[in-house]
């Protein structure tokens, strides 16, 4: 059998870039949930404490602000810088 000449591992550049993205798709899942966290607590209390829930929400929608921002500014950056020829003419 005649070995292969691909690598076994993927570009760390390449691994990097798709996990950016991947935590990019995650980002409103899981601040789906975190946005659902409040009304299940609220069943459990006798007095809903509306005030709190609310600096809770908007505690919550800033980190999804900031974490879009973040992961938008990795991804581009990474697209940007031009990637090293790997054929080496063999």
């Amino acid at each position: 059998m005649k070995p292969s000449h691909r690598p076994l591992f993927v570009a760390r550049r390449n691994y990097r870039r798709r996990r950016m993205r991947d935590g990019a798709r995650l980002l409103p899942i899981f601040g789906l949930f975190l946005i659902m966290l409040p009304p299940l607590q609220q069943w459990s209390e006798q007095e809903p404490r509306l005030g709190g829930q609310l600096v809770y929400l908007f505690l919550v929608w800033l980190f999804l602000i900031l974490g879009a921002f973040f992961f938008t500014r990795q991804i581009g950056v990474e697209e940007d810088t031009p990637e090293p020829d790997e054929d080496d003419g063999a």
